[in-house]
């Protein structure tokens, strides 16, 4: 039988959700997603192979997915409309494209940007919850953002995988990773002052952004130094990251396909 691929792009707010990939009896994005083309198609056969799960909690402002089917959509518009009237209220396609049969989502080279934004010092208002980590800590952010500049160009990063085995692939290059004052996710129940971090990379191992994030917190407070990080990124060093940052602040921002 013939195939027709479609690329989706969409935005999710991670909060509710317990990651991306289907799991039993817990409610997933992946599942609230086919559950609705399910509903839409009356039943017809597909498959959505998404391009990189994210964790749970994790939010997406440009995630992307590809869609299967053995009828073309005549319409493509419509059924983008169609699709985002019976999607939940915190998951938004945002736009579709056809592709032929030669792109994968998986393995087609992509670029992937990740936010994470964060505040400090003080109890904030319960609305910031979904997207913004609380850190009730003093941080010195300058030597937070030097710290951050330590992670850019290409380095062995197995102390910032999660359980990581004697056979992963460990040196990787990150293309830009910066610590900056939030201006691009605001509301007026917002504190004053929010902060980002900004990474960009082709692939990214399980938890390495939040546990980028954590150490750079422990940086912050005084537990860890620029050294420690330094000595970190060599293949030689036996120490682990073990902070986990909370996931909640992890937003996957943008993928470029190149």
């Amino acid at each position: 039988m013939k195939k027709f691929f479609y690329v989706i792009t969409l935005q999710y707010l991670g909060y509710r959700f317990h990651g991306w990939q289907k799991q039993p009896n817990v409610k997933t994005v992946h599942l609230m997603v086919d559950r609705t083309l399910n509903y839409i198609l009356e039943g017809k056969r597909f498959k959505s192979l998404v391009s990189g799960r994210t964790d749970a909690m994790v939010s997406a402002e440009n995630a992307a997915f590809e869609l299967f089917l053995y009828e073309p959509i005549e319409d493509l518009q419509a059924f983008l409309d169609l699709f985002n009237y019976n999607l939940p209220q915190d998951i938004r396609a945002t736009g579709i494209r056809e592709v032929d049969a030669k792109f994968n989502i998986i393995q087609h080279s992509k670029l992937k940007e990740y936010n994470y934004i964060f505040a400090f010092g003080d109890k904030f208002h319960p609305f910031c919850a979904p997207i913004i980590t609380t850190i009730l800590d003093d941080l010195d952010i300058d030597i937070m953002m030097e710290g951050a500049k330590l992670f850019e160009g290409e380095h062995y990063f197995k102390s910032y995988c999660f359980r990581p085995t004697d056979h992963g692939i460990y040196t990787r290059t990150i293309e830009l990773c910066e610590l900056v004052e939030n201006t691009k996710y605001t509301a007026n129940f917002f504190p004053e002052k929010t902060y980002m971090l900004r990474v960009k990379g082709k692939g990214f191992m399980r938890n390495q952004i939040r546990l980028m994030m954590g150490t750079l917190i422990d940086l912050g407070k005084g537990k860890l130094s620029l050294q420690d990080i330094k000595d970190s990124l060599k293949p030689e060093n036996t120490n682990r990251m073990e902070y986990i940052a909370p996931a909640s602040g992890l937003i996957l921002s943008k993928i470029d396909f190149e």
